[in-house]
């Protein structure tokens, strides 16, 4: 494969219509239609299906598609690092994240990247929880996550960032909500509102392992992804949640975050990356966050 074939076929891939290709390539459209057709010889397999009126991937196509992208992106990468001053790290870096639960973490480290290194592409993805996460992670969707821990991933790689201890979120009109602080047993009559068991949520793991050590099986009233949006659930009377002490800065109208006397309900947090996946972004993330982002104590579990 040439790389004028590779562009041509991602011209005509995103547009689907080989005359606005053409254009895109200030090229003929005679000499695209033989520059594909070269290609698909090549490579033994058409391309496009083409009549008439519509011009569409085939199954070669698509699978060729995420590989083009990624080429034109690799040369892209390696003009900018040829032209560009020493120590200057270019690249594309993907974030996932699952939204109110890193609003402490999450911020420090994207700063620091935007304006020590603003040459990198930061793209960021919320609303995942941690198996969404990890399986993005070895399918290599995602770069680095914000995950919770521990994980059974052995082909990732994981640096602990945070213990919290959690609290019940109720609303302002709870029967507790006056109190300093209250023991998970005194929640077994409420209704909670969790995280969704089919995404693998470690809090909703911390929460079900509570109420059980506690001595029963929570009702559960709702399961939403969203940590926020389960506080505004709380909000409306819906149920109430378990949620780490971080939150209680963030809280909406009308809830009231109860610390646990429960001493050993805790939520540890970190990132997770894939070793096998490393680029000079994602080593430069890692270099940041042990610089921004802060490192548990010794007297704190691994």
């Amino acid at each position: 494969m040439e790389l004028r074939q590779i562009e041509a076929f991602l011209a005509v891939a995103e547009e689907l219509h080989f005359g606005r290709a053409a254009e895109r390539l200030r090229m003929a459209q005679s000499p695209l239609s033989q520059t594909i057709r070269k290609l698909e010889k090549n490579l033994g397999a058409p391309l496009f299906q083409r009549n008439t009126r519509s011009v569409t991937l085939t199954s070669a196509g698509h699978s060729l598609l995420p590989h083009a992208r990624k080429i034109l992106d690799e040369v892209d990468l390696a003009q900018r690092a040829v032209q560009s001053e020493g120590g200057t790290v270019y690249g594309k870096l993907a974030i996932g994240f699952s939204g109110a639960l890193n609003h402490t973490t999450l911020p420090p480290l994207t700063r620091a990247l935007r304006q020590r290194h603003p040459q990198l592409a930061v793209t960021l993805h919320g609303g995942l929880l941690t198996q969404e996460a990890l399986q993005q992670l070895v399918s290599g969707s995602l770069d680095l996550a914000f995950i919770g821990l521990p994980i059974d991933a052995p082909s990732l790689a994981t640096r602990r960032i945070a213990t919290e201890r959690l609290g019940a979120t109720v609303p302002s009109d709870h029967r507790l909500a006056g109190r300093e602080s209250v023991g998970v047993a005194e929640l077994a009559a409420d209704a909670f509102i969790t995280m969704p068991a089919a995404q693998g949520s470690t809090l909703r793991e911390v929460t079900i392992a509570a109420c059980s050590a506690a001595g029963f099986r929570p009702r559960i009233s709702q399961e939403v992804a969203d940590p926020y949006t389960a506080l505004s659930l709380v909000a409306g009377g819906v149920g109430i949640s378990l949620m780490p002490e971080s939150i209680a800065g963030i809280m909406p109208v009308g809830t009231v975050f109860l610390p646990l006397s429960d001493e050993d309900v805790l939520l540890y947090s970190g990132l997770a990356w894939n070793p096998g996946a490393m680029t000079p972004a994602l080593r430069t993330a890692l270099e940041l966050a042990d610089d921004v982002l802060p490192t548990p104590g010794p007297d704190r579990p691994a």
